[in-house]
């Protein structure tokens, strides 16, 4: 093949269907960078059968157009026709298809089975809110990038919710084996039908098996489980019961969204939630605090808790699922949803919003990125202000000081920069981690920089002069640090599991907090200093006891990694981000959520609240900021 508009060049051919084949390029005007073309060339006979396999090819064209800002579905470079063909470029995805993944290393467990749930439930979520069905969604089309993450790929016959059938009956969509009846009758399909794709794609990997095997036509019942206890392959109720509604024949009887399905999958967790029916009340009026660095500082317990959370986790498992139509928000919801809206989407950033923070005084936010720039926006109006450009990679981290006057930033080149938020100017550049920055904060007074990074120190430096203080070593590389409102306390997290809890007046290690079974994400106080909230990779938030280092109560509903918390001034919410892609808020005195917001169409990195709590700020890797309307609280 020729030079396609001047700057497609193949490499090698990929495969070949019904519709025409698939090569993969380089793209000379973007550096010979990896792409995939599509070449239309149809299999077909009659001038009907090549109208639909011409509108089908289109159709993919226009979805991925639509579907091409998530960071896990393929995004479409360009189509044209030329020489009469037509052509889609499309974004290259490296990596290996699951049926690659399952040939290679063998059936996957329940453990596997739970992540490919968890990564592709998302992504179903954020197309079917597109009104778009998938309609082919079998192993082969799910990609594994080399970072783990997964990627849904051939959008070929996908069709929008509201269009009608436009195959004759009896043609079948989709792949045999995985596709559900009503799509073999006449071109029908819902949202159901993609989650019945995707309990059948499951079935594939745990049996090695086509999933259809194990469908008794005579009894119209499926025998999968008695394969599985054939073979010694053990799987808990739970998920048997997931995949047991995914694979519904009836369309009323199965899951009606991802939402159900990740519910029920997070319903039984794999960290048994401890609960504890004497938890104290948190303070909904704490009491004045006294200034960083005053010697009045509480004295704090130095004895470290035992490493077993006190609390015995229940022994009766939650219940599992709904009826079917009590999907959605619950009722208890639906009048919060009301005063819960999305204000503002803003764009500008090239890549992820690692990190926003919200102006003490003025309406003003403002967003760190990977791209190597921060920017500032109008809180109210959602615009874009200015673009501050110093560092020279990605940046990672923010912090506003508490007079509002300057911002402190860290990066991946290693340095923290002191930047004055009137004019945008660079007040300077301090130099000393040997390694990433991960997360910084400024003290109460304002007099002290902290900064924690991938060389395992947490650094304390003089806000007047720049000068390093002190240097604490971390143990492990720290991913976020926090002080409480009193500036008495600094607390720090990483990727050796734990938090630890320091004096920030002397550098003293005062205890470690030990529970979480992964690395801690995001570390907040509560606004009285009492109580300390973490996030980590195993999916949960934890609450502690600052004074004593007790651990009081998990809150289980995230189901991948919580990457940022916050609480409300009343001490009565908690907030947090996860890379399902959700917002939670939950009620801190009962561990329940009492809202999820879906918007986003990848990781929330980041969260923060308004003074006045009525707006909440989210920070996203789908390389967007979020402006969030809050109940009075």
């Amino acid at each position: 093949m020729h030079l396609l508009r001047g700057r497609y060049r193949t490499v090698q051919p990929l495969g070949q269907g019904g519709f025409g084949r698939t090569y993969l390029a380089l793209d000379e005007d973007r550096l010979n960078s990896r792409c995939v073309i599509k070449q239309f060339s149809p299999q077909v006979q009659g001038e009907q059968s090549l109208e639909n396999a011409i509108r089908l090819f289109n159709q993919e064209a226009v979805r991925l157009h639509e579907l091409g800002e998530h960071a896990q579905i393929p995004t479409l470079l360009a189509y044209f026709e030329q020489d009469g063909f037509l052509y889609l470029i499309q974004q290259f995805i490296e990596g290996h298809s699951l049926l690659q993944e399952m040939r290679q290393q063998g059936s996957f467990n329940e453990r596997q089975i739970r992540n490919v749930l968890s990564e592709l439930l998302p992504i179903l979520r954020f197309i079917h809110r597109h009104q778009v069905i998938h309609r082919d969604i079998t192993p082969n089309n799910v990609l594994r990038r080399p970072d783990g993450r997964l990627v849904l790929i051939d959008f070929g016959v996908a069709k929008q919710l509201a269009d009608e059938p436009t195959i004759e009956a009896g043609t079948r969509v989709g792949t045999e084996g995985y596709a559900p009846m009503e799509q073999f009758r006449g071109g029908k399909a819902f949202p159901a039908s993609d989650l019945y794709s995707l309990g059948a794609t499951c079935l594939h990997l745990m049996t090695q098996t086509r999933p259809d095997t194990f469908y008794d036509p005579l009894s119209g019942r499926w025998t999968w489980r008695e394969h599985l206890q054939q073979t010694g392959y053990m799987i808990s109720d739970q998920l048997a019961h997931i995949l047991d509604h995914l694979l519904k024949d009836w369309v009323g009887e199965r899951y009606q969204s991802a939402d159900e399905v990740m519910r029920d999958l997070n319903a039984d967790s794999f960290l048994p939630a401890t609960r504890s029916p004497n938890l104290p009340p948190i303070s909904s009026s704490p009491k004045p605090l006294p200034p960083s660095g005053s010697p009045s500082c509480p004295p704090v317990r130095t004895s470290n808790p035992p490493s077993h959370p006190p609390i015995a986790p229940p022994s009766v498992p939650p219940p599992i699922s709904r009826p079917p139509g009590t999907s959605g928000t619950p009722a208890s919801g639906r009048a919060l949803s009301r005063s819960l809206r999305c204000l503002h989407t803003l764009v500008g950033h090239r890549s992820w919003v690692t990190s926003v923070a919200v102006h003490p005084k003025e309406q003003l936010v403002v967003s760190s990125s990977l791209d190597d720039t921060i920017k500032l926006w109008n809180l109210q109006t959602g615009e874009e202000r200015t673009t501050l450009i110093g560092h020279s990679k990605g940046v990672n981290t923010i912090a506003i000081s508490p007079d509002g006057k300057r911002l402190l930033s860290g990066s991946d080149d290693y340095t923290l920069k002191v930047w004055n938020l009137h004019n945008g100017s660079l007040l300077g550049t301090l130099h000393g981690h040997a390694r990433d920055v991960n997360a910084v904060a400024i003290s109460p007074d304002g007099k002290l920089l902290v900064s924690g990074g991938e060389d395992r120190t947490i650094r304390l430096w003089s806000a007047t002069t720049g000068a390093l203080l002190k240097t604490l070593p971390g143990v492990g590389m720290i991913k976020a640090i926090a002080i409480s409102r009193n500036g008495c306390i600094l607390a720090s997290g990483g990727l050796d599991n734990k938090i630890k809890l320091w004096s920030l007046q002397t550098g003293e290690q005062l205890r470690t907090l030990v529970g979480h079974t992964n690395s801690v994400n995001a570390i907040a106080f509560t606004p009285d200093g009492q109580w300390l909230l973490t996030g980590s990779k195993d999916k949960t938030v934890r609450l502690w006891n600052a004074q004593t280092g007790e651990l009081f109560r998990t809150f289980s509903d995230h189901i991948r990694e919580v990457s940022a918390v916050t609480v409300t001034p009343n001490g009565k919410t908690l907030i947090s981000g996860s890379s399902d892609t959700t917002i939670k808020l939950w009620d801190m005195a009962t561990g329940k959520v009492t809202y999820t917001w879906t918007d986003h169409a990848d990781t929330v990195n980041a969260i923060a609240l308004s003074p006045d709590s009525r707006l909440l700020v989210s920070g996203s890797s789908d390389k967007t900021i979020r402006i969030w309307q809050l109940p009075p609280v």
